[in-house]
């Protein structure tokens, strides 16, 4: 079963989705079959284990369900105690089924859901989470089910605390700890030891040494155990590190039902205790909602976003709780609380109630994250492993040659399958794994060196192939401070003249709503907040004052309210009737909402004032109608179309009997009197213009995705060449159903041309040049069309997706859902940000790039301390040049009555291939990007072509020396009394050796291309002259090589310089037909091979829908209003 049953189902697996936050990983379903153990079965693979020396253990290691199916029955999942489970992905796990002792409360805490009360909890632990059985329900559920439907009422309960008797029947929570396993060294070994490549690895070392190869078997062993030590010294160097950030205990204060203090160690913290948070702060160790107080939390390890925030007490009446929802009242484990005020009355602090505790809170879930990071399904690991079996059909095809011709001479049968099974362990190279991922390596030191940090490195290799970027507007394309531009004051009677400076306005509600409707704190004496909200402050010369501690003066000052902070107008003749005003009532701004509020009072508590400031749509809309000017909507596209960030403010009184300690946030936010306009100029980033055409010149879309509006963010991409000046812009303009309307949807021109000043003439001439091909066309859409065209008319989304550059009042959600509906299109999506509320589509997106200053922030697999994009560019450059880093290793053996030495194995291996392919990737990637993607598939037509055709011309090669060396006149015949190694030194052997090694540096060079994702190959000086010397070294064993040389590698001595010439020179035609190959392949000329079959549809979808949309004459219809019941759609089969 999959998911968690609303009613009762006859069993199954219980797996609610966690919370939805931008840090949490995507709801993942389980699947579970319930196992009892068999004794007899169990010593039945027991002395299978003895008798097959361990094979059939590695087997059911390999192989899980054939472990539990050999040694279990099936049963249950009641009465199970192996349970084997199946995640979305195919992986499969085998967990025990654990028994704990309950506690009376513990029983009457289950009994909801158990329906009957049982002593002992049936519970497994399964990555980090717990999983407790509920009769009831039939399955096993995530313990976090028993308070997944707590609202806001029901927290609140908890501000008394629970009693100690009520905290340990809630023990079946589980321990409040982040507990990252880190293995032992002897349990790492034997892990990395029944790898299948060391086992393959045994297997080849155990021949070779049957074969007398005693030095490269050595060698191989020596290096293994070097790579098996540095392996698990890194894996357990990075569970520790994983371990002590994870890992948090300390002390916390909670509050008792009897109302004393009790002080207890973290890891005893559960679901609904009562924190007491000091005030200056703490680490916290859970996850809990503020009752009461504020708090300044800095989130940057969550979210990679520097700038505090501040966390305001949650509403009682707020209905179901939900950590994303309510995340501006909600205090995440792992976070820094760097100080607390306001929620416990002469004594300082707050006060917040503990939700979450262990993995299932914010902090669990990056853990979580990262030691149990999802498989990537990329083409680039499929292949690898297809890759591999093609090299084992070449190895078969040389077995069975080995057989055929061994066959027919007086070989035994003990040689003959020595020999056979040699041609494998050659064919498919001890080295391959190593050189296939230090491409990988190179990159992330690359990057690192650039200050890119990487936590995901096969994420590496994706970044390569992606084909579209998203950005976020406000900190990434353009500057993260803002200028105030001017202030315009408005009322229903219209606008008035533009303000350049707010100090020039008269006393009255606009002065007060800017310098007091903010989250802006103190902290040392120093304010603290969003850097809008810190020059909105900044211009209106107001200064903050915040109550120090227990200090009740201020609240005497103002009436007796509970004063949160106060705001003093500067001393200055054009405000002389100015006074202090006191802010007792903050909500907090929310990303959903697009808007915050305050409730502020005079000095003796005269007379209440609510503000609010936000999206000019939404404050718009939140005041009376008669209140807001006529040209409200003409005047913001004006700012807007201009660039501007505009936010809208307005004000209402409130009256004596409303009680300002308990007014709800709807109560406030609603009947307000509209007041005007700030208007704030923010800059495009120099870089930002340069970095976004690097990227459309190299056929890489870019896409803004911003909380701002729509307009704005059309005229910031227009500066930073988002938009082309001869491209015209189309906006969506999409409705819900309505009890009035059904759903509809609409194309229009706007400013430039806007719907409403395009003449008709205008829009039948544009209408007329699109429909032709003539005018290029991007589609801008805000939030709430985006989530009406999702919900009325899919069919119609991924014509949007296709087209579609700008995203405007996006809201977290949004984007996160944004990113995976383009990747539903087979894109592979970049996506870059600064902020919180771009950390659910940078984990979404396959590459996603935070800005942040941090070395390595979970919020995202990179990391830039570079605070623009033009990081972008750059880790598509280096992770291109990895993708093309490709070790070709070409060997053949003559399977006649010789083979190739053991020092001769050993100096192919150790001295050719290794040096080459440590050295090969030095060169760097190219300095700018090429349009081509580089394959994603080591299986694609050119990659293949060159390993067979290059091959093939080895082969060619080695046969022509061997024919060469049999038809001179000093020829000496192999002796045909002796066989393998023990025939050393012959002729046959010495050429093929020579030429062998000549081959293996051209195609260390002909496989290093430079274009067009790196360097030239002459900018890689350690790897030229690592060729050359390796050059003059063979040149050296082939031309004139020291007595002691040629009998250490057991090499022919041959006095005819002649022939060592000839065989110099066919290793320069290999070379030079090797080289011409690769080059044509480069410039296309396998193409005359797709001409022949014809062409075919691409396999990504949004190929073949830009394919579609290309040849539609008649989209987007403009000015047409279209409803679901007349949607056409395109298929993507």
């Amino acid at each position: 079963s999959t998911g968690c049953p609303e009613e009762e189902p006859p069993g199954g697996f219980c797996s609610p989705s966690p919370r939805r936050e931008p840090h949490c990983k995507p709801e993942t379903h389980m699947d579970v079959q319930g196992f009892r153990w068999v004794r007899w079965r169990v010593w039945l693979c027991h002395i299978g284990s003895v008798l097959s020396l361990g094979l059939l253990l590695v087997l059911f290691r390999w192989r899980p369900r054939l472990g539990v199916l050999a040694r279990c029955n099936s049963c249950p999942l009641a009465f199970a105690n192996i349970l084997l489970l199946r995640d979305s992905f195919g992986q499969q796990y085998v967990v025990e089924v654990l028994t704990e002792e309950l506690e009376e409360g513990s029983l009457q805490l289950l009994c909801t859901l158990n329906g009957f009360q049982v002593p002992l909890l049936h519970y497994y632990l399964f990555e980090g989470l717990r999983y407790v059985w509920m009769a009831r329900k039939g399955a096993f559920c995530r313990v976090s089910v028993l308070n997944e439907d707590w609202t806001c009422a029901d927290i609140y309960r908890f501000r008394e605390g629970l009693s100690r008797l009520e905290q340990n029947t809630r023990k079946i929570y589980g321990t409040n700890l982040i507990n990252v396993p880190v293995k032992s060294f002897m349990r790492l070994l034997i892990e990395e030891v029944l790898n299948p490549f060391y086992v393959f690895q045994v297997f080849s070392i155990a021949l070779w040494l049957t074969d007398s190869y005693y030095y490269y078997a050595a060698c191989i062993v020596i290096i293994s155990l070097i790579s098996i030590c540095v392996s698990l010294y890194e894996i357990r160097k990075q569970s520790n590190t994983i371990r002590s950030m994870a890992q948090q205990i300390t002390n916390v204060t909670v509050r008792r039902s009897s109302g004393e203090e009790d002080s207890l160690s973290s890891v005893e913290l559960v679901p609904g205790d009562c924190v007491l948070i000091p005030q200056e702060g703490l680490l916290l160790p859970c996850d809990a909602a503020l009752l009461a107080g504020e708090c300044m939390v800095n989130e940057s390890m969550l979210t990679g976003e520097s700038v505090p925030v501040m966390k305001t007490p949650l509403p009682a009446a707020g209905g179901r709780y939900s950590p994303e929802t309510q995340r501006r009242h909600t205090l995440f484990c792992g976070t820094q609380c760097i100080q607390a005020k306001g929620g416990r009355p002469g004594r300082g602090g707050a006060i917040a109630v503990v939700t979450s505790t262990g993995f299932f809170t914010a902090k669990g879930d990056l853990v979580s994250s990262i030691l149990y990071p999802q498989p990537i399904n990329f083409r680039f690991y499929q292949d690898a492993i297809k890759f591999l079996l093609f090299l084992g059909g070449v190895a078969l095809c040389g077995t069975v040659y080995s057989i055929v011709i061994l066959s027919r001479t007086n070989t035994t049968w003990w040689e003959l399958v020595i020999r056979a099974l040699d041609i494998v362990t050659i064919v498919v190279p001890p080295a391959l794994p190593a050189a296939i991922t230090t491409g990988t390596i190179y990159a992330q030191s690359r990057l690192k060196r650039e200050g890119v940090f990487c936590i995901s490195p096969p994420r590496i290799n994706i970044s390569g192939k992606v084909s579209l970027f998203c950005f976020d507007k406000t900190g990434t394309l353009t500057e993260e401070g803002l200028d105030v531009w001017g202030v315009m004051e408005g009322s229903g009677a219209g606008f008035s003249e533009l303000v350049p400076d707010p100090r020039l306005l008269p006393q009255g509600p606009m002065l007060s709503a800017m310098a007091c409707c903010h989250s802006v704190a103190l902290l040392g004496g120093q304010p603290l907040g969003d850097p809008l909200e810190l020059k909105m402050i900044e211009s209106t010369g107001w200064e903050l004052e915040e109550p120090a501690g227990d200090d009740k003066t201020l609240d005497s000052d103002f009436g007796g309210h509970r004063v949160l902070a106060v705001m003093r107008p500067p001393a200055c003749p054009l405000q002389s009737e100015s006074v202090a005003v006191a802010l007792v009532q903050r909500f907090p701004f929310s990303s959903s909402l697009q808007r915050m509020s305050v409730v502020t009072v005079n000095p003796e508590g005269q007379s209440s004032l609510a503000f609010i400031k936000g999206a000019p749509e939404m404050v718009a809309s939140l005041c009376l109608r008669e209140s807001v000017p006529a040209q409200f909507s003409n005047t913001l596209r004006t700012f807007a179309s201009d660039g501007f960030r505009v936010l809208a403010l307005g004000y209402k009184t409130l009256y004596g009997q409303t009680d300002l300690s308990t007014i709800e946030r709807g109560e406030v936010e609603r009947d307000m009197q509209f007041l005007g306009l700030l208007v704030m100029k923010n800059l495009v980033k120099p870089e930002s213009a340069e970095v976004i055409t690097t990227l459309r010149l190299a056929h890489l879309r870019t896409v803004m995705v911003t909380g701002d509006n729509v307009l704005t963010a059309v005229n910031v991409a227009r500066t930073c060449g988002m938009l082309g000046s001869n491209e015209r812009v189309i906006f969506v303009h999409a409705t819900p159903q309505t009890a009035q309307s059904l759903p509809s949807l609409r194309f229009h021109l706007g400013e430039g041309g806007t719907e409403d000043t395009a003449t008709q003439s205008s829009i039948d001439m544009y209408t007329q040049g699109l429909y032709q091909g003539v005018i290029n066309y991007h589609l801008a859409i805000n939030g709430k069309s985006f989530s009406a065209l999702c919900d009325h008319f899919p069919e119609y989304l991924p014509k949007v997706l296709m087209r579609g550059t700008v995203y405007a009042r996006m809201a977290p959600e949004q984007k996160t859902q944004l990113v995976t509906e383009l990747q539903k299109l087979n894109y592979r999506v970049g996506m870059c940000g600064d902020g919180a509320n771009d950390c659910g589509a940078l984990r979404a997106a396959d590459v996603g790039v935070s800005l942040s200053e941090a070395e390595a922030s979970v919020a995202s697999p990179f990391t830039s301390k570079s605070d623009n994009i033009s990081c972008v560019p750059l880790l598509i450059r280096l992770t291109s040049n990895s993708n093309e880093y490709c070790n070709v290793k070409g060997k053949i053996i003559c399977a006649e009555k010789t083979n190739l030495g053991d020092l001769q194995f050993l100096f192919f291996d150790m001295v050719l291939v290794t040096l080459l392919a440590i050295v090969m990737g030095k060169g760097g990637p190219s300095t700018e990007l090429h349009p081509q993607r580089p394959p994603a598939s080591l299986l694609a037509l050119p990659v293949l072509a060159s390993l067979t055709l290059h091959t093939l011309l080895l082969i060619l090669g080695q046969v022509s020396a061997l024919l060469i060396t049999t038809s001179q006149d000093w020829f000496v015949p192999l002796n045909s009394t002796m066989s393998g190694a023990a025939n050393l030194p012959n002729l046959e052997d010495t050429s093929v050796f020579d030429l062998s090694g000549y081959q293996y540096i051209i195609m260390a060079v002909v496989v290093t291309k430079g274009y067009p994702y790196k360097r030239p190959l002459y900018y890689n000086v350690v790897f030229v002259c690592v060729l050359l010397v390796l050059f003059a070294l063979m040149s050296w064993l082939v031309l004139a090589p020291v007595p002691f040389l040629r009998k250490l590698l057991k090499l022919y001595y041959i006095p005819d310089m002649n022939f060592k010439i000839l065989l110099v020179a066919l290793a320069a035609l290999n070379f030079v037909f090797c080289f011409l190959l690769e080059m044509l392949i480069d410039r296309g000329m396998l193409n005359c091979l797709r001409l022949l079959r014809g062409r075919r549809q691409s396999k990504k979808q949004y190929k073949r829908l830009d394919v579609l949309l290309s040849d539609s004459p008649s989209w987007p219809p403009l000015d047409q209003p279209l409803v679901p019941s007349q949607c056409t759609v395109i298929g993507l089969s």
